[in-house]
């Protein structure tokens, strides 16, 4: 049995494990597991973009994603890097993790690992705390990598590090691009989608923080980046992915692609 700080038995957070949240009633349930659904009932009739919808897959294939993130699945902190070229050995399918200064990320990924105590992410209050590449390695099915921070409190050397990384690691199946979505899109995740389109990598947009916003500056910030995706981008997932590291919403769903876009759970996409 797992134990947490001393001694009584370990319990994950409220609502981190599907199985906390299928105790809820249905709309509530649907709302945790996929928040552009809550927004998708704010749209006009006639207005409902198709995006919205590209990636729903079924309590089952969720049930199996979750699965990988246990701590059966013998997940574990791999190292850190400050060089693309002294990251681990590319032995399994990654995923990375970039975003602004203070857009959430670390917490996501904590998120994320919520269900495996073992694995810990540091959070920090002070913008750019992560100066260094970081790699969790998911038992033998992926890693996962939570790149430095880009903006004001970006290290130094953030682009010789990372893009180089971007650019140089054959096994990268998908970045993930936070968002604020308090703010939308500012100036510097531009030069991010700019970088990442430059390079021909497939990403996708994860729009952080929506506890914290009012339904209707979501839905306008979601709205607003959505058009973008769509008129600006051409390596970008279409579906954006909303998520609260507070509230776990969103957070089954985004396990869930992630295991997907890494080859551990074929699901047929709509696009």
């Amino acid at each position: 049995m797992l134990r947490g700080r001393g001694g009584a038995p370990w319990q994950p957070p409220p609502l981190a494990a599907l199985a906390q949240v299928l105790r809820l009633e249905p709309g509530r349930r649907a709302d945790v597991v996929c928040p552009l659904r809550r927004l998708e009932r704010c749209l006009a009739p006639g207005a409902r973009p198709a995006a919205f919808a590209l990636f729903r897959p079924a309590l089952a294939q969720l049930q199996r994603a979750e699965a990988l993130f246990r701590p059966r699945g013998a997940a574990r902190y791999a190292g850190a890097a400050v060089r693309a070229g002294h990251a681990p050995p590319p032995a399994l399918p990654e995923v990375c993790f970039v975003g602004r200064s203070n857009v959430g990320k670390s917490s996501l990924i904590r998120a994320l690992f919520s269900l495996t105590p073992e694995v810990e992410v540091r959070v920090s209050k002070t913008p750019g705390h992560t100066k260094k590449m970081n790699f969790f390695n998911v038992g033998k099915y992926f890693t996962l990598v939570d790149m430095p921070g880009y903006g004001y409190h970006a290290p130094q050397d953030f682009v010789e590090m990372v893009e180089a990384y971007l650019q140089e690691r054959q096994n990268l199946k998908r970045t993930f691009l936070l968002v604020d979505g308090l703010v939308g899109l500012q100036k510097t995740d531009h030069i991010g989608i700019e970088m990442l389109e430059e390079f021909g990598i497939p990403y996708v947009l994860v729009v952080t923080k929506i506890d914290r916003a009012s339904k209707g500056l979501l839905l306008k910030n979601v709205l607003d980046i959505q058009q973008f995706v769509e008129e600006k981008t051409q390596g970008c997932f279409p579906q954006l992915f909303l998520v609260s590291s507070v509230e776990f919403s969103g957070i089954h769903l985004l396990r869930c692609f992630i295991a997907h876009v890494t080859g551990n759970l074929p699901i047929a996409e709509t696009n």
